[in-house]
């Protein structure tokens, strides 16, 4: 008995490192439906109706063209995940393979665009972007030798001062974490009351401001100050109640009664 459970086992350790190592089809999986704007398509204003391949290519290129099969091999593994729900039509005629349809699960809604124009799909692309995809094979490196960033490695800078050239970057990043941070503080402000008697908050890394904006609206006496770096704060939107402020939160941070700040991503810098 000692020996087939061994053996079971040693079975079951092959297939998940198999996963594991085969588990960037699911990111880069995730980013084609984004890019093909796929959750869109199927919640159609929150009719969630279960569509074939063909209808959701028709929806994502109206003019026509497209492969429904590979389309499919695509949404039957992240369907494996959880992003969307599976429904089998069948006809009746065993000469057919049944009909696949697919709605998205809860999981697969936080990628539909919601009427303030945001949702979790930038967050999706701003981890994937080419400058973050190249140093990760560099990970290593920093424990061989951490004096030297792997993003530096691969990019030949450090991370902040190469968003600070690529307006497309930040821009990506502003609207993932504006798509991340209303959600969030919705949760936040809806069960915590801790900052009723704040005067003076900043926000560091508050990028667009969104969160701050949420907070004044329940506590309109709070001074809020947006800090994240100038070029990111140079395009925030004017909110009252709120100054926006750029520096460097590792050289120094505005002065308050509370310093607010939230960690959305991580990428090895």
């Amino acid at each position: 008995m000692g020996d087939v459970q061994t053996a079971e086992s040693s079975n079951k350790a092959r297939l998940a490192i198999m996963e594991l190592a085969n588990m960037i089809s699911v990111p880069m999986s995730l980013n084609a439906i984004v890019r093909l704007n796929v959750p869109d398509a199927i919640w159609q204003g929150g009719a969630n109706t279960p569509l074939s391949v063909v209808q959701i290519l028709s929806r994502v290129l109206p003019s026509g063209g497209g492969d429904p099969e590979n389309l499919q091999r695509i949404l039957r593994m992240l369907t494996s995940y959880g992003v969307f729900d599976e429904h089998l039509n069948c006809s009746g005629d065993d000469s057919h393979s049944p009909e696949r349809k697919y709605s998205l699960t809860d999981i697969g809604k936080t990628l539909v665009t919601d009427a303030e124009g945001l949702s979790y799909a930038p967050y999706v692309l701003q981890h994937h972007q080419d400058a973050l995809m190249r140093a990760w094979p560099l990970v290593h490196e920093a424990v061989l030798n951490p004096t030297s960033e792997p993003f530096v490695k691969a990019n030949g800078e450090g991370a902040y001062s190469y968003y600070g050239k690529k307006p497309e970057m930040n821009g990506l990043m502003q609207k993932a974490m504006s798509g991340v941070s209303v959600p969030f503080m919705r949760a936040i402000l809806d069960g915590y009351d801790g900052l009723k008697g704040v005067k003076r908050l900043v926000d560091v890394g508050g990028s667009a401001g969104d969160c701050l904006r949420m907070i004044l609206q329940k506590y309109p006496h709070v001074e809020g100050i947006n800090f994240d770096l100038p070029e990111v704060v140079a395009k925030a939107p004017s909110i009252p109640g709120v100054t926006h402020v750029g520096g460097d939160m590792f050289e120094s941070i505005p002065a308050a009664e509370a310093i607010f700040m939230k960690v959305n991503f991580i990428y090895f810098t």
